[in-house]
């Protein structure tokens, strides 16, 4: 069954309370750096402001936690550390008009269940729970997006740790489901132990079990890199043929790895910097369609909250974007939640049987269509 995108409702602008509501007011930047009392700070959920009579304005490109800056009829989505001293600040605390700003939180809306019971058990995503829809509609959506979207996997080096799971992921991107590929410099430097060592952290990547000194072999495959100057180097130097970094490499596909304090290393295309890191990671949110991320806590939570839940295509259709989390702890998944990005949809399970079984169903589909 093909997959069909939800339609985007836009607001009733009719109504009094929208078309009633004030042009927004702004506020100019006095200091770099710094926006001006009253600032309205952006969620990820459409946005529309009110330039005056009836022209309400959706904000094409968003994210949590930014500053709306007005440029003649155009509203700029940024990151308080980028104002400039005389940018115009949409200021408004209120989101339902009150202030010309009006955030649309049920734009979506496909399955609302009027009748449903006020109290019921389980309405919220557990180890109880059953995914098979969820499974059911990502297969879809990833065929979709596959042709019709932007698709960005936000990974973990859980997904090297396993034989299966990392050859699972070569196959995804290798079959085209993966745009771009978000990590850090422990996912990168596991996989490339594992195409040279066939280990993960020392440990067999099939059998678990430890190798004599193998707790020497990521810090082995980090020197080799920085020897040889890049990744891409590196696997044309040791004749890599398998695993994430060579499948990217060989199929073009971006990856932006970005550092953290406890990396060894670290590799060379390791971004150390956390705002170029974050400025490169937001260079994909504006593209995303769908994101899943897998057993990374704090990178799932930093993309997640730069990430929008809606695109305004090329041809002014406003899409959702869907964001899966994958993880085997509960927490991870409340952290993201409880950071704001409540229109992630969770799955709680083992990454590596998520990414196998996820492989498995997308390549009978593609060998057929190819």
């Amino acid at each position: 069954m093909p997959f069909i995108l939800p339609e985007f409702k836009p607001p009733d602008f009719s109504k009094s309370s929208l078309s009633l509501a004030p042009p927004v007011l702004t506020k100019k930047v006095i200091c770099n750096g710094v926006a001006p009392d009253g600032y309205h700070g952006t969620s990820n959920y459409p946005e529309y402001v009110h330039l005056g009579g009836e022209k309400w304005i959706l904000v094409a490109e968003s994210r949590m936690d930014c500053v709306l800056i007005l440029r003649e009829d155009i509203i700029e989505v940024v990151e308080a550390r980028r104002l400039k001293k005389g940018d115009n600040v949409i200021i408004g605390r209120t989101e339902n008009g009150e202030e010309g700003i009006f955030v649309h939180t049920n734009g979506f809306d496909v399955d609302t269940q009027e009748n449903a019971d006020k109290f019921s058990f389980r309405t919220r995503e557990t180890r109880e729970t059953s995914f098979s829809r969820s499974y059911d509609m990502l297969y879809n959506l990833l065929r979709h997006d596959r042709q019709h979207g932007y698709i960005v996997w936000v990974l973990g080096p859980a997904v090297a740790f396993d034989k299966d799971s990392r050859d699972a992921m070569q196959n995804i991107i290798e079959a085209g489901y993966c745009n771009a590929l978000l990590a850090g410099n422990a996912l990168a430097t596991h996989d490339l132990e594992a195409a040279l060592y066939r280990t993960g952290l020392g440990q067999g990547i099939y059998t678990q079990a430890p190798k004599p000194q193998g707790h020497y072999h990521h810090l082995d495959i980090l020197n080799t890199v920085r020897k040889s100057g890049s990744i891409k180097e590196t696997i044309k130097i040791l004749e890599i043929n398998d695993g994430i970094m060579y499948a990217c490499e060989k199929c073009d596909v971006p990856y932006m790895l970005a550092g953290s304090i406890r990396d060894d290393g670290p590799l060379p295309e390791v971004i150390s910097n956390v705002y170029q890191a974050q400025d490169a990671m937001r260079f994909h949110a504006q593209r995303a369609t769908t994101v899943i991320a897998m057993a990374t806590q704090l990178h799932s939570i930093a993309f997640g909250n730069m990430t929008p839940s809606y695109r305004v295509m090329r041809d002014e259709v406003v899409r959702p974007v869907y964001f899966y989390i994958v993880d085997i702890s509960e927490f991870s998944i409340d952290k993201l939640a409880n950071r704001g990005s409540t229109q992630a949809t969770s799955v709680v399970t083992n990454v590596q049987d998520f990414i196998v079984n996820l492989s498995k169903n997308l390549m009978v589909t593609t060998e057929h269509s190819n």
